[in-house]
């Protein structure tokens, strides 16, 4: 990614309420459920962006706001300067064609009623502009191709395919219109661990080839790691820390960032017995009941009374804000400090992936 890229994506104080009611035949609103409150990231042309965060934090609804299966209740997602949610619906629809989603299920995204074919095609009937009808057949057969699966497969159902062959035709078909911008909500979490190196690594070959850019949102930190330029940290709703992979992995300074990255499983024995391991008490609150002030800070070892005042902004804390350090990044904590939980990784002079991370993953079918 060229950090001077200019954002493709600029999403701004999303919010996302869903109200919570009682009566019958009387609704009366009592609360709402804050699964998205107040979320500001940009995407660079050609860059990947992780979201991580524990299942709950609203990672999936930010996915669904982008490519406008959800409507925000507030806030801006502007694409290429124009924002997506004051479109009229024929605005709407062409834009659309830019911002694609890989889903996370790959049993459940697939019709099992329709051919692999339709499935991948189906794009065409929505969008007839970009692929006549005589064109549709040969352009499917050659995305089933791009993906690395047998053009032949055409005229299969989805139930004979194994779950990461099914993973495949779901990025087949949210290639089929030539997008700009992936969301790929979780694409690999349903996957077994060597078939999610093989789409891991398909994704990022793909994002090369068709100079994609992705939301990449998952649970798995070192997956996250290995194919994001940026990272952003989720709790409760909002964005705590984001930074580029060597800031949050290896300089954290929010301490649910510290946190999480402490359960990271570390291969290397003697790393892993002389790192610290932070162990948070209590349980998540409720996304209908959020703290005041800092909604990580019933769970924080460094909790105090500021932090029940004041909301912490996302920003550049003072502490690192003239410090030439990858700790200069930033955080929404009112005491953050750098700790690092994480060994560092080794240099890496083998195969490469495209952001110039080492390959953790090696593709059989493309070594």
């Amino acid at each position: 990614m060229a950090e001077t890229a200019e954002a493709i994506l600029e999403v701004r104080d999303l919010h996302k309420h869903y109200p919570l009611t009682q009566g019958v035949l009387f609704k009366k609103q009592v609360g709402a459920v804050k699964a998205v409150d107040g979320v500001d990231f940009d995407l660079a042309a050609g860059e990947t962006l992780g979201i991580v965060g524990e299942s709950g934090c609203g990672k999936s609804t930010v996915a669904k706001m982008l490519v406008n299966l959800e409507r925000p209740t507030s806030g801006a997602i502007r694409y290429k300067g124009e924002d997506l949610t004051k479109l009229s619906a024929k605005a709407l629809k062409a834009v659309r064609r830019n911002i694609q989603m890989v889903f996370q299920d790959p049993y459940t995204s697939l019709n099992p009623r329709m051919t692999v074919g339709d499935i991948i095609g189906e794009p065409y009937e929505i969008h007839p502009e970009v692929a006549p009808k005589g064109d549709r057949r040969r352009r499917v057969q050659e995305l089933l191709d791009v993906v690395g699966l047998n053009p032949e497969y055409i005229n299969r159902y989805p139930h004979q395919f194994s779950g990461g062959q099914r993973q495949r035709i779901g990025i087949a078909r949210g290639l089929a219109l030539r997008p700009e911008v992936i969301v790929a909500d979780e694409p690999v979490s349903a996957l077994d661990v060597s078939v999610q190196a093989q789409v891991v690594n398909l994704l990022e070959r793909l994002q090369s080839e068709f100079d994609l850019s992705y939301v990449f949102i998952a649970h798995d930190l070192s997956i996250v790691r290995h194919i994001s330029d940026r990272v952003g940290v989720m709790y409760l709703g909002r964005i705590v820390e984001i930074g580029t992979d060597a800031e949050i992995y290896e300089h954290p300074t929010h301490p649910y960032t510290q946190a999480l990255l402490s359960a990271v499983p570390v291969p290397d024995p003697e790393a892993r017995a002389h790192r610290e391991r932070i162990i948070l008490t209590g349980d998540v609150p409720s996304p209908a009941n959020i703290p005041s002030g800092c909604r990580f800070r019933t769970r924080c070892w460094k909790a105090q009374e500021r932090c029940a005042l004041e909301v912490p902004l996302l920003a550049v804390p003072a502490a690192f804000r003239h410090a030439d350090s990858p700790a200069r990044h930033d955080s929404a904590c009112h005491f953050a400090e750098e700790k690092q939980v994480v060994p560092p990784e080794e240099p890496d002079h083998g195969p490469a992936g495209p952001h110039g991370g080492a390959r953790l993953y090696r593709d059989p079918d493309h070594p």
